[in-house]
């Protein structure tokens, strides 16, 4: 199962904090509020996968990564469990943040959001209207349209969504070897970027889950610098 194939990036390993469905991936020397990444995975996936996304070791490994950057890391589990579940697993992430701003640890004001594959269509709500507290929102190999016949409504559609993202820094994590029906959306999305503040990360050889799937140092190489961004936004 490849979901199951390690983090190629090597870091830190530590043991989130598990609260409910969120876990906190939390840095060293807490001695004042810290800025926190919201990892937000991909889907759908059938809800009797085990072990869940959340205990998958990539999203494991980019909860540390945050850690090991001075960051509190937050991995959610939502109830994308198919294409109709779009609604239900927004209200797990929405519940997500608050729980996540509301920690004493985490400084409310400064949040990043990272969305991957299939979860990226769940960034709309965010790129619509960006509060405040969000200083940066990273994509991730992400689905940013639906595919044909997919009950998914324009509440989640993070291409038309960017009419409104204003001065949001946007990080994209782009692979050169994408499914043919991502990766046109993904042009769109750019496309439709070009007046926002939108960084890529291009993997020209990698694939979808290149992060696990292609451990070579070109992985490892992108996986930093969108974290380098990532974490530039939020200081």
């Amino acid at each position: 199962m490849d979901f199951l194939k390690p983090f190629v990036l090597p870091v830190p390993s530590r043991t989130p904090e598990r609260h409910d469905t969120l876990d906190l991936y939390l840095p060293d020397d807490l001695v004042r509020p810290r800025p926190a990444i919201l990892v937000v995975h991909g889907g759908p996936t059938p809800a009797a996968v085990r072990p869940v996304p959340r205990d998958w070791p990539v999203f494991q490994g980019y909860g540390m990564l945050a850690a090991a950057r001075g960051a509190v890391g937050a991995v959610v589990r939502h109830r994308l469990h198919s294409p109709d579940a779009y609604p239900a697993a927004a209200t797990d992430v929405a519940a997500a943040i608050e729980t996540l701003r509301s920690d004493p640890r985490v400084d409310p004001e400064r949040l990043a959001l990272w969305f991957f594959s299939g979860g990226a269509l769940l960034a709309a709500d965010w790129l619509r209207e960006p509060p405040s507290w969000l200083r940066v929102l990273a994509l991730s190999y992400p689905l940013v349209a639906p595919f044909p016949g997919w009950p998914v409504g324009a509440r989640f559609d993070p291409i038309g969504a960017l009419a409104g993202v204003g001065d949001l820094p946007i990080v994209l994590t782009r692979v050169g070897r994408e499914d043919p029906g991502i990766a046109g959306g993904v042009r769109d999305f750019v496309e439709s970027a070009a007046k926002a503040r939108l960084e890529i990360v291009d993997v020209p050889d990698g694939r979808h889950s290149f992060d696990v799937l292609d451990d070579d140092d070109a992985s490892r190489a992108a996986i930093n610098r969108a974290a380098d961004l990532v974490m530039a936004a939020l200081a």
